[in-house]
Formats: C-alpha cells, structure tokens, sequence
C-alpha cells in the first residue's frame, strides 16, 4: 500500500539542495546530519550559525518573494547555479517550517530584487516602501490618468548638492517619513508635478520638485527611456543613492543603481 513518501517523493527526488527559511535549531540540526546534503539557509539572522547564509534584509511575508530572494541572493553568493533544482522549505502559516516547494533555479529569472535590497545604502524598509507606492501609483495613476515619478533614495546630502529647486520644497520644515499612508497621499498628489522626490536613507522625505544635475555623460540606459530615466540613472553613478522611477508612457517602475537599471516591475503584474 503506497504512503505519504510514495505521493511526494517527487518533491525531494535528486535535488541539488535544501533551502531552509528561518529554521529553529533543532530543524537545523535534523538536515544538518544527513549525508551529501547542500544545505544553505536564508533569514533575517543566522541563529543558527549555518556556513552556507543568505541574508533577507526584510521578513518578505509573501512565500514567492521571500523563495525568489532567497534564490537570487544564492546566485549572489555563488551558493547555487542555473538549472539547480532546489527543495524550499519554509513557514506560511506560522513561524514553524510547514511548506516544502520544488523550484528550479533559473539565472535568466534575475530580477535585481537583491541588488536592491541587500547592497544598498538606504533602510531596506524604506526602499520597499518607495517601491511599493510607485507600484501603486502606477496601478490607479493620478485621477484615473497615467503619471510619471521619480524617487531618488539615499545619500540625500550629496543628492541634494547634485540638484536644484523647481519650486517651493513642500517639505522643507517637515519631518514626515515615507511609509505613512497620509504621507503617501501627499506624495501622490505631488507626483503631477516636474521634478524628484529626495528620500534620506531613513526615510525621512527631504524635499520634492528637484532638478537633478549630474552629468549624464556615460549613462546607459535602454532605448526608448527618457530624460527621468537618464537624470535617475545619472544620479546613482554619481551618488550613492537608488532611483526608482515610475515611467509614465509604458507604465513599468524600474530602478537604477550605481548608474545601471537592476531591476524592472510590471506594476499590473506585482
């Protein structure tokens, strides 16, 4: 009479390793003593001292975002290559592992989800937050219509001396945060409007209607991509600062770094 195992075995047949998310010790140490066993761990923190450690700079509630992290920051890190098959288990239902997914590891699926979050200056939180409310901003547009918005994230001081007012900085004598869903709709309203919104790596919103001034002499950015494409890829090569740009003619949200795009969302898709 078949078991269990015979019904799933195909899960955990010739796979090339074992990713475990946030384990207990104990649940480390099960896997831990099995023989010939890549065994690689992915969290907030290691407790458990595995050798083999992908660090998650958010808790990533989303089971496909927190696999999908996982498996590039392994990439990263050398851990894996492309075609590996791999057993992720993890915790869905509460802080205990409870799900096991069979996932091919794919070097073309590279989103720059990594990039982004681990090898930044800014707060992860807070690059989160941006990238959400230009996700969301680019799903309802302003009034029913399609916007266009940059957030320039990090490095605030050096951003700010790379830039000039368009007008009157609403935010000067403030200290709001993004993240605040009062702040957001304000950030919103402000997005008609020309200019950069400048985010300190902490979160605190330094000013809007920038004029961004770095050369953009050597900046490489997809054909068809305008002028706030170039200023927020231009800006990141110059600074140590992130630029998330909501494009308002095709409508995807893409970031830049280090002067390179790294990462590109369908904001209908996310």
């Amino acid at each position: 009479m078949a078991g269990l195992d015979d019904v799933f075995g195909d899960i955990f047949s010739s796979v090339d390793a074992v990713v475990l998310f946030s384990p207990s010790g104990s649940y480390y140490e099960r896997f831990s003593d099995v023989d010939d066993l890549d065994l690689i761990v992915v969290g907030t923190e290691n407790p458990v001292g595995a050798e083999t450690f992908v660090e998650l700079p958010l808790a990533f509630d989303e089971m496909s975002e927190r696999i999908r992290f996982g498996i590039e920051g392994a990439f990263e890190q050398d851990l894996i290559e492309d075609g590996d098959v791999l057993a992720c288990a993890t915790g869905v239902f509460g802080n205990e592992i409870d799900t096991v997914s069979r996932v091919r590891a794919s070097a073309d699926q590279h989103t720059g989800v990594y990039d982004l979050f681990a090898k930044s200056r800014a707060d992860p939180d807070v690059i989160k937050a941006v990238l959400e409310l230009a996700i969301e901003l680019g799903k309802k547009g302003q009034k029913g219509k399609p916007v266009g918005a940059l957030f320039v994230v990090g490095d605030a001081g050096k951003v700010m001396n790379k830039s000039r007012p368009l007008s009157y900085n609403p935010f000067e004598k403030s200290h709001v945060h993004v993240g605040d869903p009062i702040v957001n709709v304000m950030l919103k309203e402000f997005s008609r409007l020309d200019g950069a919104f400048v985010i300190s790596d902490a979160g605190k919103i330094v000013s809007a209607y920038r004029y961004l001034e770095p050369s953009a002499e050597g900046v490489d950015i997809p054909k068809g991509l305008g002028a706030r494409h170039m200023a927020g890829g231009a800006i990141t090569r110059d600074t140590n600062a992130i630029a998330i740009v909501l494009s308002e003619s095709d409508g995807l949200v893409r970031a830049f770094k280090a002067g390179e795009l790294i990462l590109e969302v369908d904001p209908e898709a996310y």
